[in-house]
C-alpha cells in the first residue's frame, strides 16, 4: 500500500486577471511561465486534485463572481470544516493580489472574504500572495508589501478579527522560485506531522554534519519540511533546481520495471542472453535512487529519492569525503522514520539499501572531526 499525505482543500481566490490560474498551471502542471499569457480568464469555479505524495484539491474561484453571498451560494460547503473526510474540508484560503495593478478593489474583496469565511470556519489559514512582483524593483516590492500589510491590519483591527485569524503575506512571481516557496509555507501549515518532520531533519543534520536539508514533494517541488536553521533563498533555489535535474535524468535513463520472469538482452553478435530482473517483491519506490553534485564553492548537494519524496541536503565537501557510507546509512534510517511518521502500511518494511546494515538502529553520529 502506497503512502500519501491527505490534506484539506485549498481555496484560490482574488480578482480576475490577478494570476490565480497561472499559479496553478505553473506549480502543478509544469507549464512554462511565458506560456501563461495565453490562458483565458476563468469563468467558472474549477476544482483540481493534486495527486502526488501530498494529495489535496485546489478550488479556483473566478474573480468576477462574488462567492460570499449566502443567498446564492452554500457558504458552509465552500468554507466549512465539518466535512466527512479531510480532503473535503477547507484548510486555507490563498488570496492573490496583482501588485502591478491598483489593489484597492482587491483589498475590499479580501476583507469581505475573511469576514465571511471566519464565520463558517474559524480555523482557516489566510495566505495573501502579493503577485507579479517580477516587474517591480526591490524598493517598490517592500513598499507595496508594507502598504498592503498595513491596510489589511488596520481593517481587520476595526472588524475585531486581527487577533482571531492566522494571516500571512508573501511576495510571489511565477518567473522565479518565490511561488514554490510561498506554496510550501502554505502546505506546511496543513501538515499535522510538521514538528516531527522538523525534528527528524534536525537529528539528521546534526548527526551527519549537514548544513541544510529539505524534504520535497518531488513532482510539485513543494518542500514539506526543513531543519530549524534559517532558510537561505539561494540554498533553496539550488535544492529545487537539483530536483529538476534529477527528474530530467530519470526520464531519460529510467527503464521500465519488470516484476517477474527473465529478460533477454542482446549481445554484440545479436544473440540474446538471460539477465536478472528486479524481484517481484521490490517496487520502484524501494530501489535506492539518488545523486550528488559537487559545486565549485566547496558545497556538495546530495539528493535521495524516497518514493515520491526527495531529500535534498547541502554539506561541505570535507564532511562528505570518506563518509558516503555513513550518509547512506543515515539516509536509510531517515527514510524508515518517514514511513513510520506517516503510518505506512505495507507488506513489510522498506528493504535496506545495498551496503547498509540490515539491523540498523538510530541515526549514526558523525565521527569526530566534523563541524
Amino acid at each position: 500500500m502506497e503512502i500519501r499525505l491527505q490534506l484539506p482543500r485549498v481555496l484560490l481566490m482574488g480578482l480576475r486577471r490577478s494570476g490565480k490560474t497561472s499559479i496553478q498551471k505553473v506549480v502543478f502542471h509544469k507549464m512554462a511561465p511565458n506560456e501563461t499569457i495565453f490562458l483565458e480568464s476563468t469563468t467558472k469555479m474549477g476544482v483540481e486534485r493534486v495527486h502526488s505524495f501530498i494529495q489535496f484539491s485546489i478550488a479556483d474561484f473566478p474573480g468576477q463572481i462574488e462567492f460570499t453571498d449566502p443567498s446564492t451560494f452554500d457558504l458552509e460547503a465552500i468554507f466549512g470544516e465539518g466535512a466527512a473526510d479531510v480532503t473535503s474540508a477547507s484548510g486555507a484560503i490563498i488570496f492573490v493580489i496583482d501588485a502591478q495593478d491598483d489593489y484597492y478593489d482587491a483589498l475590499q474583496r479580501l476583507y469581505v472574504t475573511i469576514a465571511t469565511a471566519h464565520r463558517y470556519n474559524p480555523n482557516l489559514y489566510y495566505e495573501v500572495f502579493i503577485h507579479k512582483v517580477d516587474g517591480l524593483n526591490d524598493e517598490t516590492k517592500i513598499e507595496t508589501q508594507r502598504d498592503i500589510h498595513q491596510r489589511v491590519t488596520d481593517e481587520l483591527l476595526d472588524l475585531d478579527l486581527l487577533e482571531k485569524i492566522q494571516l500571512s503575506f508573501y511576495l510571489t512571481s511565477i518567473y522565479d522560485h518565490s511561488i514554490y516557496e510561498a506554496f510550501s509555507k502554505v502546505v506546511q501549515k496543513l501538515i499535522p506531522q510538521l514538528p516531527t518532520l522538523e525534528n527528524l531533519l534536525n537529528t539528521l543534520c546534526s548527526s551527519s554534519n549537514i548544513e541544510k536539508a529539505f524534504l520535497f514533494d518531488s513532482f510539485t517541488k513543494i518542500y514539506l519540511a526543513t531543519d530549524s536553521s534559517p532558510v537561505d533563498v539561494q540554498s533553496y533555489e539550488l535544492c529545487s533546481d537539483m530536483i529538476d535535474v534529477m527528474m530530467d535524468l530519470e526520464n531519460i535513463y529510467n527503464q521500465p520495471l519488470v516484476t517477474s520472469g527473465t529478460a533477454s538482452s542482446p549481445t554484440a553478435n545479436g544473440t540474446a542472453t538471460a539477465s536478472p530482473l528486479v524481484p517481484a517483491s521490490a517496487s520502484a519506490s524501494d530501489r535506492k535512487q539518488g545523486s550528488m553534485i559537487r559545486l565549485s564553492t566547496g558545497i556538495v548537494l546530495s539528493l535521495v529519492q524516497m518514493d515520491k519524496l526527495s531529500l535534498v541536503c547541502l554539506l561541505r565537501a570535507e564532511n562528505y569525503e570518506g563518509k558516503a557510507g555513513l550518509l547512506d546509512f543515515n539516509f536509510d534510517k531517515f527514510r524508515e522514520a518517514i514511513w513510520g511518521v506517516f503510518s505506512l502500511e505495507r507488506a513489510g518494511p522498506p528493504p535496506p539499501a545495498a551496503g547498509s546494515a540490515a539491523s540498523a538502529g538510530a541515526i549514526a553520529p558523525a565521527p569526530p572531526g566534523g563541524l
